[in-house]
């Protein structure tokens, strides 16, 4: 294996998840800066605040896309160049920190959400079945979108744990790319945490007051 190639897959990766695509797309589209309106967060629930359904749409694809592409692609075509699956969770896990911290814009990303999703898609159908299916049951009952992803995002290690490696095969490097992708989540809603705390985090489906 060429030794300059796990650094490639990792470097691509970052950049790849660098593109701020709430940004771009919304650049593209002729709209306000999302990180002058709203939460100020890049990310596609504070583009909907635009008042542009397809700009948020668009936005939600393209962050679960750059996170599931340079898994898939490492797991296709990796081994040819001596790439085990460890490197296809590392890819994402770039991918996700590019995201969060792209240094196309200042290093100032979005939560991660949509990016973390697509790194999941790009491992496992099973698994990401398993994770969208335990944001969907938390939100049904307590109608908070941040919580919701918090529990899925935390939920998606020990899922992969108690398949066995039902994505890859069980290695430290897999379990700590998801665990550390759920922990900055976590980190990244700690302002939403603050606000379910006080009972003032908006709900789905109820105007505030």
């Amino acid at each position: 294996m060429d030794a300059l190639m796990p650094v490639a897959v990792v470097v691509a990766g970052y950049l790849l998840g660098s593109l701020s695509f709430a940004v771009i797309v919304s650049r593209l589209m002729g709209l306000n800066d999302p990180r002058s309106y709203g939460s100020k967060n890049p990310g596609a629930t504070n583009v909907l605040r635009s008042g542009s359904k397809k700009a948020a749409v668009l936005t939600l694809f393209l962050d679960a896309f750059k996170g599931c592409l340079p898994v898939a692609l490492v797991l296709a075509w990796g081994p040819e160049f001596g790439l085990g699956p460890e490197w296809a969770a590392l890819a994402g896990l770039a991918a996700f920190l590019g995201h969060l911290y792209p240094v196309f814009f200042g290093f100032a990303g979005g939560k991660g959400v949509a990016t973390a999703v697509g790194v999941v898609v790009g491992v496992n159908g099973s698994l990401a079945l398993a994770v969208v299916l335990s944001f969907a049951i938390v939100l049904f009952f307590s109608r908070y979108v941040s919580l919701a992803s918090m529990v899925a995002a935390v939920f998606a290690p020990a899922f992969y744990l108690l398949g066995d490696g039902v994505a890859w095969q069980a290695s430290t490097p897999e379990v700590v790319s998801l665990a550390v992708m759920a922990l900055l989540l976590v980190w990244r809603h700690r302002e939403n945490i603050q606000r379910l705390l006080a009972g003032t985090e908006s709900a789905l489906g109820k105007k505030k007051a």
